[in-house]
């Protein structure tokens, strides 16, 4: 097996510092019990970025109605693209990211209807343009079931961090460019895939939309790879996307400003019946009193009912 090259920097060390540090936050504090509705947006958010990467013109609002089952006017392809990848992502779980076969299966279900040879890797020469420049000749369709065999291998047998692994499979597999198209696609998908097996977290965290609003950075990481001759580049900017995310789904859980929010978001994710200090367990930052308020003013708009008195109080979910 010829290992990828790549180098830790002292920039690597410290992104997986701070990443590590918040992925034990979000567990601790947010996603022990994550809410449907958080997973469900961050899902639209993932399949919007990722897709409007490659140039899809649909919305979060048309992508949600898609998932809704509603009709939606726009291109045929656009549409197609969403309904393929909603069903690959709903079926994220199924994926063995070590596996070369579950890897082809996916890009079967992410190409279906789209391209001719879906799942199956390219048989002739291509090359990106960037304007009308070649930016990247990928390696002779020849040897591309040789390079992805080798990076499944490293995948499997390197003793790296997934945090690593997942940066470099990303570079590598965008390299090798093995489809004719969805290597895009792919490589988010497959980093994600990759995180997941480690860190279960990162079903609900959408990358793809770091990387969306960093479109033109996330090229011109890939391009100084392959200037470097390696993935290190590549590693520092995919490893600041995690640790931006992390940062995002920390502020979405803390920003909860308002008793309602956090009423809803707990009754969504805990079970009931509950005390005070297991509602102070999730909402960490807020006192005794805000907590207290809060419970009120649950009983007070009927989602609660109390049973007990002062430090034998429970709180029971008000059913309807």
């Amino acid at each position: 097996m010829d290992l990828p090259p790549y180098l830790i920097t002292p920039k690597i060390i410290q992104l997986i510092a701070a990443i590590s540090e918040k992925i034990g936050r979000v567990n601790a504090h947010f996603l022990d019990k994550p809410s449907p509705q958080l997973r469900k947006t961050n899902r639209i958010r993932t399949i919007h970025s990722s897709l409007a990467i490659e140039g899809n013109t649909l919305t979060e609002e048309q992508i949600t109605a898609i998932m809704e089952e509603k009709r939606v006017i726009g291109p045929e392809k656009d549409v197609k693209e969403v309904l393929n990848a909603i069903k690959v992502y709903d079926h994220l779980h199924s994926f063995n990211p070590l596996d070369e076969r579950s890897f082809l299966h996916a890009h079967e279900l992410l190409m279906n209807g789209l391209i001719d040879d879906k799942g199956s890797y390219r048989k002739k020469g291509v090359g990106i343009m960037a304007g009308d420049k070649i930016a990247h000749l990928a390696p002779p369709a020849s040897n591309v079931p040789y390079l992805m065999r080798n990076l499944f291998q490293y995948l499997q047998s390197s003793a790296e961090i997934a945090l690593i692994k997942s940066c470099v499979f990303h570079y590598e597999m965008e390299f090798i460019h093995p489809f004719t198209d969805g290597n895009g696609r792919m490589g988010r998908l497959w980093q994600t895939a990759i995180l997941l097996k480690e860190y279960p977290i990162f079903e609900f965290i959408p990358l793809e939309n770091g990387i969306h609003s960093t479109q033109h950075e996330y090229y011109h990481a890939l391009s100084m790879s392959d200037k470097a001759g390696n993935s290190t580049p590549f590693i520092e900017y995919m490893l600041g996307i995690l640790d931006i995310s992390l940062t995002g789904i920390l502020n979405e859980r803390t920003k909860m400003d308002t008793a309602k929010d956090r009423l809803d978001y707990f009754l969504e994710t805990q079970s009931s019946p509950f005390s005070r200090r297991e509602y102070m367990a999730v909402f960490k930052h807020i006192s005794t009193a805000t907590a207290s308020r809060d419970l009120k003013q649950g009983i007070d708009l009927g989602m609660l009912s109390k049973v007990g008195d002062k430090n034998k109080t429970i709180y029971i979910k008000t059913v309807g």
